[in-house]
């Protein structure tokens, strides 16, 4: 029986990185690999034609599909939209409707970009960090929420930052799984000394470490995790944090990579389905001008074969492709130093693809 994935290329960006990943999967498909895909709509293309960011054509597909890869969402012209109907609302719909609790976001430093990395390379020379991030609690999703009046006759906003014994066991356990599968290292990240949502995320992290003996767990709040990122950021292996915390060490971990271009992701529920996209934007400035990056994207199906399919032969290759096109010089304007030779978008896609054989 073929895996059914669903495409959703979304906004800016989005269709054509999808275009190129597309052709990934087609290379694939021809070499005996049982897959089939449709396309969906998500986002701000969703508003446009549908009226929802997270219409219910798209959650019948979603649900029906064994994998959702995905392009990026939004743009300054929905900037004003009501919140409800926010491009993003469609990514937050998508990961609660399908329970996709755990991010994956790995931060690698491939050598033949090491230079394009704002550290040194001797600083991340080796770097390989996989950080798992909370994806359906926290402060996105805590209720309740909104705008008031103060009692002194001010407008105030607010939002609640809340997280229950499910929530943080479940993602505490896949963080520890994890680890277990790598070096045996993971690190939660918090604000235990001035949240209590934080005070009892690592009362229960500890808890749920007495079942891992073999992993070793540390702790540290979140300003000084931001900080060793990039002062020693080999330190780390696996790290499991909440979703705010998550989103912003993710994002600051990708520019060790040299790129936030280069950096797939994958978000899980409890059988490993899974919704895989790049971490960047829909970068509206260079929407349609051949200019951005697919590799994350490509990449991001490496994953999609990797943990929902359970074929990490396939995965491997992807990856081996990848590198391989990064040896050989080429580069897209993100990951370019001053000198060398950019090549587009689809140039890249026929990159990856004659590396595929």
């Amino acid at each position: 029986m073929n895996k059914k994935i669903l495409i959703l290329p979304g906004d800016g960006i989005g269709p054509e990185i999808l275009t190129q990943a597309e052709r990934v999967l087609e290379v694939l498909r021809a070499s005996g690999e049982k897959i089939e895909w449709r396309h969906g709509l998500l986002g701000g293309i969703a508003v446009d034609q549908e009226g929802s960011p997270y219409p219910e054509a798209t959650q019948k597909a979603a649900r029906e599909a064994d994998a959702i890869l995905m392009g990026a969402v939004g743009g300054p012209k929905y900037d004003e939209l009501p919140r409800e109907l926010r491009p993003e609302r469609g990514i937050l719909g998508i990961r609660k409707d399908l329970q996709l609790f755990a991010n994956l976001r790995p931060a690698l430093a491939y050598e033949e970009l090491a230079a394009a990395s704002s550290l040194k390379p001797e600083v991340i020379a080796g770097l390989d960090i996989l950080i798992l991030r909370e994806l359906t609690g926290d402060i996105y999703f805590g209720e309740p929420r909104g705008r008031r009046k103060t009692a002194e006759g001010f407008d105030e906003g607010f939002d609640t930052m809340k997280y229950s014994t499910p929530e943080v066991e479940r993602i505490a356990r896949a963080g520890f799984e994890a680890a277990r599968k790598r070096s045996g290292r993971l690190c939660s990240v918090d604000k235990e000394n001035v949240l209590e949502t934080s005070r009892f995320w690592r009362e229960t992290v500890i808890r749920i470490g007495a079942e891992y003996p073999d992993v070793e767990l540390s702790h540290m709040y979140v300003d000084n995790a931001a900080m060793q990122l990039l002062k020693n950021p080999r330190q780390f292996d696996v790290i499991v944090t909440g979703n705010i915390f998550g989103d912003i060490l993710s994002d600051e971990a990708s520019m060790l990579a040299g790129s936030i271009g280069m950096l797939p992701s994958a978000s899980l529920d409890a059988n490993n389905k899974g919704l895989y996209e790049p971490i960047h934007g829909s970068a509206p400035d260079i929407a349609g001008q051949d200019k951005a990056n697919p590799l994350a994207t490509i990449l991001s199906i490496a994953m999609m074969f990797k943990y929902s399919f359970g074929q990490s032969d396939v995965s491997d290759r992807i990856e081996a492709a990848v590198k391989k096109v990064l040896r050989d010089g080429y580069r897209t304007g993100d990951i370019a130093l001053p000198g060398e030779k950019v090549i587009g978008t689809q140039a890249m896609g026929d990159a990856v693809v004659a590396a595929l054989g």
